[in-house]
Parts: structure tokens; sequence; C-alpha cells
């Protein structure tokens, strides 16, 4: 499953999908909100069930909001009902350190048989805890390890490999894709899933010597057709 497509946009979704390169969708609060989702937790639901059916099978990511780990456990649930394909993201800390999520992730998955996929790690020793817990789905945000002056492919290398060594079943998912050479460095280096915008998939796709070599092609044909007819 290498591509999952970061974004809100039902017609972006849709375009993709109709492709058949997308296999699945992340979002999260500033994703929505950059979409223009309005409505508070109405408006969430609303969009990630028309994500939801639209993608289905493939799986989407859905962030819990909550800063408590009760009110995040109920939101949790609620998201996990809104669609069977939907994966429930929760950040691997607190924002000051707090280690609660771990206990709700592992709850999440053992005991509600709820997909979570962990999310805002800059490590491959984060990404190995939250496998332990028992995550489906681990998040390592390349574009950022690579800002804090870090090689995100060697993150990836060495996760894949304790993950592979200790049989664990997690996927790791590499986001905060910034360049279109991201995506398959990131997947040659193990990433199982890398998620992308739909400008870089653009930027995957079309390629400046493809448009010359298709425009050469088409006035070549025009006059090879104009000749059989004269």
């Amino acid at each position: 499953m290498p591509i999952f497509l970061d974004t809100g946009n039902l017609a972006e979704i849709e375009k993709f999908h109709r492709m058949g390169v997308l296999r699945g969708v992340t979002t999260n609060p500033t994703i929505l909100f950059k979409e223009g989702v309005t409505g508070g937790m109405k408006g969430i639901e609303d969009r990630s069930r028309l994500i939801a059916k639209l993608i289905a099978p493939y799986p989407l990511s859905v962030e819990v909001t909550a800063p408590d780990r009760a009110t995040a456990l109920a939101q949790a649930r609620t998201f996990a009902g809104w669609a069977d394909n939907i994966v429930v993201k929760v950040t691997v800390h607190g924002p000051e350190g707090e280690l609660e999520n771990m206990e709700l992730i592992h709850e999440l998955e053992t005991r509600h048989d709820i997909r979570v996929n962990v999310t805002a790690m800059m490590s491959a020793q984060q990404c190995f805890l939250a496998a332990m817990a028992g995550a489906s789905y681990v998040s390592l945000f390349g574009g950022r390890v690579n800002n804090m002056g870090y090689n995100a492919c060697d993150e990836i290398r060495t996760l894949r490999t304790v993950l592979d060594r200790f049989g664990l079943r997690a996927q790791i998912i590499v986001g905060s894709t910034r360049e279109v050479l991201n995506v398959i460095e990131w997947l040659e280096a193990g990433a199982h899933i890398v998620t992308a915008v739909p400008s870089l998939l653009e930027g995957m796709l079309v390629h400046p010597y493809t448009k010359e070599t298709v425009r050469m092609f088409l006035a070549d044909g025009a006059r090879l057709e104009a000749r059989l007819k004269g």
C-alpha cells in the first residue's frame, strides 16, 4: 500500500482514486481546517464518512483532538464507528511529553479492536515503542526529520530492520513529505507507505521531457496523417 493521499479535498481524492494510484487517505485537524471543513465535530464526521465511502476498502486516518485520555478514548471509539475502514490517529505523546497516549494506543488495539495510526513521531525509537504497544501504523515525519539535520532514510532503514527482526506487524508510514524525490527514496529505504499531497503526486507523474516528447509525437502524427491524405 505505497501511497496515501494527505488531504481532505474530495475532488482531489476522487481524481487520484480514479487513476488507481491511491491506497489510502490521511487527515488531521489542520488539513480539514485548510479544506474549509466547518461545523465542529459534525463537520469532521460528515467529511470523514464521505471520504471513507469514496475510498473503501482503503483506510482513512482520522485524528483524535481531545487532550485527555478518557475523552480521547470515547472520541476514538466514535470515529471508528463511522466506517469500517477508518483508522484512528493518536499522537505518540502529549504536548508536554505526557505518556498517557501510549496506554490509549495499547487499549484501542488490544481491547477495542480499533486500528491505530500513531503520529507525530520523529525517530525510529519512538516508532518502535509505538509498534510494541500494538499500533497498526507508525507515522514518521520524514520532512521534519530532514529539517532537523538528520537523514530520514537512515531512521526508516533502522526502523524497518527492528520491526522485521522482532516480528512487529506495524506498517511504517512516512509523512511530512516535502519533495517529489522523497516518495521514492523513502519507499526504497523501507517505508511501507508514504503520504503525499496532491501536488506531489502530480509532480511524480508529469515530466517536462515527457510533455516535449508527447508534443513531438502528436505533431509528427499530424504531419503523417496530412501526407497520407495528400
